[in-house]
């Protein structure tokens, strides 16, 4: 590594991937050597989560290191303030030149609520002004057809397609940006952010050539017996849903082996520190579900690998610590060694990474859904909050009157989450333990979540008729 100099900070977020459907997390069905190999050469993190698992809020946090709740952001269409400090702000004002690739989703979306006229907003350029002040912006705001990408460079409104399948064409574009002389001259924070393995479901054709007909080991709590939506045109049942899943995983490992024989070829490697994560998981069928939204490890548990040059940065670390979005603004920064300019909820995982410490204060991570302003969606009317530690996850749902015990997992013991535990005598103290600390976190971040009484904790932001005003137990 170059003395002297902050190391570069590479992150690629890949959308709807599971945490469970790599290799290096125990997929015994997929091949990823390259994303396996970045996780033997950094820090693998088992029990990350998406804090509120869809795509706008998650990268709302990313880009701004706070809560969603603060903003009181919905799961879809929502544009973010171009007044809100960003991670580009932070790395600009520390001399690195910034770049963002593909997929943004921060500047409103079009078509998905009643009344709003349907428009390709792949098509629709992000103006300058909401671009998070990126330097290199070569991206769009969502598109979901990875064989139908448009995107826009900075202030041209002129949409470029990509040839091809969009994660192959997105990696083009950030190699070409990492080969340029100038990455030479001073350190680079970039983002590669594809959408595969989000629907539509599709692959190129080798990679599903790879796939077809393949038999699968499913996880223990997928229900084949219903009827699902099919999500892709090569579907004919949701097997062939995993299958082709698995397919855009595998071009997706590809693109990271040729990121990382760029990083070598250039002479960048031993300066950059490269990060993969996504915005949330996929159900694919656990739980008789599909898609996101909820609590379960297959909608909110992430990957999280990160791998730095050496000395500084540990190879081969499992970290069981459990962390958040909200962890990943200050973490990008401090493998740089910059800190946030103002206060974040987060923390800097750095010192982890570095084998500076071997845990974690806290005990757990906030889970959140906020608000869904789509009728007929889940959680349009009741919303949900929730803690996440090592080794259980606890759960409330309700609507304005308040959020009631819903769900108390021993991930240790029961990872597919079959057993819910919330009413059993047994885990009675642990539940009300959890349930004690959800508290407390939602009240000292501000959430206006309204929170009934459990486990003999009083409320919180409940409404008292007989004061005629609301009671905030903090």
């Amino acid at each position: 590594m170059n003395s002297g100099r902050r190391p570069n900070v590479l992150l690629v977020i890949s959308d709807q991937l599971r945490r469970c459907a790599l290799g290096c997390y125990g997929d015994p069905n997929v091949s990823t050597p390259h994303i396996d190999g970045l996780a033997r050469d950094g820090a693998c993190f088992t029990a990350a989560s998406s804090t509120y698992p869809v795509c706008v809020p998650f990268r709302f946090s990313l880009m701004t290191g706070e809560y969603a709740h603060t903003r009181f952001i919905p799961s879809i269409e929502w544009r973010m303030s171009p007044a809100e400090r960003t991670l580009a702000d932070e790395f600009n004002e520390a001399g690195y030149n910034t770049a963002l690739f593909g997929k943004w989703h921060l500047y409103g979306g079009f078509g998905h609520l009643p009344g709003y006229t349907v428009v390709k907003t792949s098509r629709t350029p992000v103006p300058r002004m909401f671009q998070g002040r990126w330097e290199r912006f070569a991206g769009f705001d969502i598109c979901n057809d990875p064989y139908d990408t448009y995107y826009f460079n900075e202030d041209d409104p002129t949409p470029h397609k990509i040839d091809g399948f969009q994660t192959d064409g997105l990696f083009d574009l950030a190699l070409d940006y990492l080969r340029q002389p100038e990455r030479q001259d001073r350190p680079f924070a970039a983002v590669v952010s594809v959408e595969p393995p989000h629907p539509l479901f599709t692959a190129p054709p080798r990679y599903l050539d790879r796939w077809l007909g393949r038999e699968l080991k499913l996880r223990d709590n997928v229900e084949l017996g219903k009827q699902y939506n099919q999500r892709g045109p090569h579907s004919r049942d949701l097997l062939d849903d995993l299958r082709v899943y698995y397919a855009m995983i595998e071009n997706l490992d590809d693109n990271i082996g040729r990121l990382r024989a760029v990083l070598r070829e250039t002479g960048l490697a031993d300066d950059t520190v490269v990060a993969l994560t996504a915005d949330h998981g996929e159900l694919l069928g656990s739980h008789g579900l599909l898609a996101k939204q909820r609590p379960w490890e297959e909608s909110a548990g992430v990957p999280l690998i990160v791998s730095g040059p050496a000395p500084a940065f540990r190879p081969g670390l499992r970290i069981d610590d459990a962390v958040g979005t909200e962890d990943l603004f200050p973490t990008l920064l401090g493998v740089a060694g910059l800190t946030p300019r103002d206060p974040k909820p987060g923390l800097d995982l750095s010192p982890l990474l570095r084998g500076e410490r071997s845990g974690l204060d806290r005990d757990g991570v906030l889970l959140e859904f906020v608000a869904e302003l789509r009728p007929n969606m889940p959680f349009h009317e009741e919303t949900w909050r929730g803690l996440r530690t090592r080794r259980y996850k606890y759960t409330v749902l309700g609507d304005a009157h308040g959020g009631n015990p819903w769900q108390f997992f021993d991930l240790r013991e029961d990872p597919c989450e079959r057993h819910n535990l919330v009413d059993d005598p047994r885990y009675a103290q642990e539940a009300g333990r959890h349930h004690a600390q959800l508290r407390e976190l939602l009240a000292t971040t501000g959430d206006h979540y309204v929170l009934s009484p459990a486990f003999g904790c009083p409320g919180l932001n409940e409404w008292d008729p007989r004061a005629q005003h609301q009671r905030r137990f903090g």
